[in-house]
């Protein structure tokens, strides 16, 4: 027998019948859907078991909690605001970079640090196996349809909310394009609504100095990450006010983490908070807004050398 017409170990199995390979659906039958393994459909079940939990932690604590801490060295305010709170809550924040993610997950205080599932886009974090794994082992992250409603994906994070799971969502649904907020969606609102939980709102300053949309080596930089007070849906709360409600307090938040508390509270009550989507200007503009408003982000101006 030649080298040729001998068969592969793969071209072997594929001619060997049942059990080795998928039986024949028979004629006149229509065979059942495939599910996809990708996207919204991703299963993330295995990520909450014992063994997944107890590999999170380590991950959590010994690798991402040291990187945090040299990369992007966090300032945490507010925590205090949290005192009293119980059972699960809704984490909702602005969103800058890949970094907020990684951040929010070691600054989340006890005892909601190690019961908290992230919502992460389906479409970037699960388009594959590998990275579907990868998200939901290290950051026990649940695929969220971003670019239209998904029952699948409220009843999946309803679900978890009611088991006792706090959930850490980026209501923009994507990173900042400019480092000016994006209009919130209402995912959070409707979940807050939906499983009777309050929604704490969260800003972050920072994380795009660190690593921004577009650059894929990160740079050194200090963060802070501000908790609010927690917002409680009322009775008969609606969807929409309840997301801009959210959008506001974050923004008080940012006046908050630019200025200082007595400020802030002065221009919310006159309702003159900056908005945290920037000026309705021109590219450059909005830059030039944004560098007054995080000095952060102010360079050096280069003065001529020295030539004698």
């Amino acid at each position: 027998m030649s080298a040729r017409s001998a068969l592969s170990p793969a071209r072997f199995v594929r001619r060997v019948p049942f059990p080795f390979r998928a039986p024949h659906v028979p004629r006149g039958v229509e065979p059942p859907p495939e599910r996809r393994r990708t996207g919204n459909d991703f299963p993330t079940e295995w990520a909450r078991r014992y063994p997944s939990r107890v590999a999170r932690l380590a991950a959590l604590e010994l690798v991402m909690r040291p990187t945090v801490a040299v990369l992007a060295p966090p300032e945490r305010r507010g925590t205090d605001r949290l005192d009293g709170l119980e059972g699960p809550v809704i984490f909702a924040a602005n969103h800058h970079s890949h970094v907020d993610t990684p951040l929010m997950l070691t600054s989340i205080p006890e005892p909601w640090r190690h019961r908290t599932f992230v919502g992460a886009a389906a479409d970037y974090f699960f388009g594959n196996r590998v990275s579907g794994t990868f998200s939901a082992l290290t950051l026990n992250a649940v695929p969220i349809e971003r670019t239209k409603i998904s029952r699948d994906s409220a009843d999946r994070a309803a679900e978890l909310i009611d088991d006792g799971w706090s959930l850490l969502i980026f209501p923009e649904g994507g990173r900042s394009p400019d480092g000016w907020a994006q209009e919130f969606r209402g995912g959070a609102a409707y979940l807050a609504i939906r499983c009777g939980v309050p929604i704490v709102p969260v800003h972050i300053a920072g994380t795009d100095r660190v690593l921004p949309k577009g650059r894929n080596r990160p740079r050194r930089a200090a963060t802070t990450v501000t908790f609010g007070a927690p917002i409680v849906p009322g009775t008969g709360s609606d969807t929409r006010r309840l997301a801009a409600e959210l959008e506001r307090a974050v923004a008080e938040l940012a006046d908050e983490a630019t200025t200082d508390w007595w400020t802030a509270r002065r221009r919310a009550a006159a309702g003159t908070t900056p908005s945290l989507a920037g000026p309705d200007a021109a590219g450059w503009r909005r830059a030039w807004a944004l560098g007054e408003r995080d000095p952060g982000r102010r360079r050096t101006r280069r003065s001529w050398p020295r030539l004698g």
